[in-house]
């Protein structure tokens, strides 16, 4: 019999995220309102649009398998050389690679149990060994447990998510520089910076390359570019080449290269949906205050409303679903007892609103 390796063996058939069409296929709904997978509401810049949309008659062509222009770009704003910049389809990719390149089987990977679960299928998938702490009490991630486990580990990789996938939470500036200082010198610090354009800017480090330092960012979540699949990270030029070592060449779409390139040309879009999103979170701050449930403070494009329980919490998933409203919720304590909710347009926040105070809780 054909058999995967052992690693793949070892993983239970799984599906990681069950989509919105799935959920609307299962539960014959016709449509459904999309606010579980931190999409962007508000869609891409229309600059990038148009120029995708001129490009669409060269779609036989391939993408630029070096991303040059892209990364030239991306290098001349972050003050870097364009030797420090990969692009990969999404983080997910980018994640992919690191984990391939700076993992060898029975090499320890060192998160946080529960936060963005991709990191850990990569890591089960290449045979890696995860090591795990939990958030602290409050939802924040445990820097300082981090910081005691690499020193006794000296784990291949910490991954962080900043701000954090699902709590929202954002470890200051300070934490984040408390852990590259104790990063052991054979360790790579993954920062996941997916959100980064929802937080101020002053919560992060300067844009410094360090050798142990790997910050990957996405055009999927304030660009609006989800189904683009477009992302890209910045550190040493070594760690960028040995990504360019393994990488799928022309594995980046064409057009998406072509749209991030039109997106960051339009700073005004962006903020545009920044603050709109600022708006979305004080909305659902108020609606939370007034259903009697705590929230915690978020600095992405969701929120996680405080429902006391994993056993309840799963019951207003279900009960929004079954009302076509499309969440999803945290699964590891102390975060499970919260739903996680993304914030739509100010229509789409109201039909959230309506359809959770109609649910009746166990």
């Amino acid at each position: 019999m054909v058999r995967a390796t052992p690693a793949i063996e070892a993983i239970p058939p799984m599906t990681p995220f069950i989509g919105p069409e799935q959920l609307m296929r299962e539960g014959g709904h016709s449509s459904i309102l999309r606010l579980g997978a931190n999409e962007s509401a508000f869609g891409p810049s229309p600059k990038a649009v148009r120029a995708m949309g001129a490009e669409l008659p060269r779609l036989s062509w391939y993408g630029d398998p070096e991303s040059y222009d892209l990364r030239e770009t991306l290098a001349s704003r972050l003050k870097c050389t364009i030797d420090n910049i990969s692009v990969g389809s999404g983080i997910d990719d980018l994640m992919g690679l690191a984990v391939r390149a700076f993992i060898g089987p029975g090499g320890i990977a060192l998160t946080t149990r529960g936060t963005y679960p991709t990191f850990a299928f990569h890591v089960t998938g290449y045979g890696g060994a995860l090591s795990t702490i939990g958030y602290r009490e409050d939802g924040h991630i445990d820097v300082d447990g981090l910081i005691s486990k690499a020193k006794k580990h000296k784990p291949a990789i910490i991954y962080i998510a900043n701000p954090d996938n699902p709590s929202g939470t954002i470890a200051s500036r300070d934490q984040i520089e408390r852990l590259l200082d104790a990063t052991p010198k054979e360790t790579l610090l993954l920062l996941d910076e997916a959100y980064a354009e929802f937080a101020p800017a002053a919560s992060f480090m300067p844009d410094v390359i360090d050798e142990r330092l790997l910050r990957v960012r996405t055009f999927s979540k304030a660009y609006g570019m989800a189904g683009a699949r477009i992302g890209y990270s910045v550190s040493s030029a070594r760690v960028a080449a040995t990504f360019n070592k393994i990488r799928l060449h022309y594995g980046v779409n064409r057009n998406a290269q072509i749209g991030a390139l039109a997106a960051l040309a339009d700073a005004d879009f962006v903020a545009e949906v920044v603050s709109e999103v600022d708006h979305g979170r004080r909305d659902y701050y108020a609606l939370a205050t007034a259903l009697g449930r705590k929230y915690l403070e978020s600095f992405t494009n969701f929120v996680c409303i405080d429902y006391g329980s994993a056993e309840v919490a799963n019951a207003v998933v279900k009960a929004l679903l079954e009302r076509g409203v499309f969440i999803r919720k945290p699964f590891a304590p102390p975060l499970d007892g919260h739903i996680r909710v993304s914030v739509g347009m100010a229509a789409e926040r109201a039909a959230f609103a309506e359809a959770l105070r109609s649910v009746k809780l166990p």
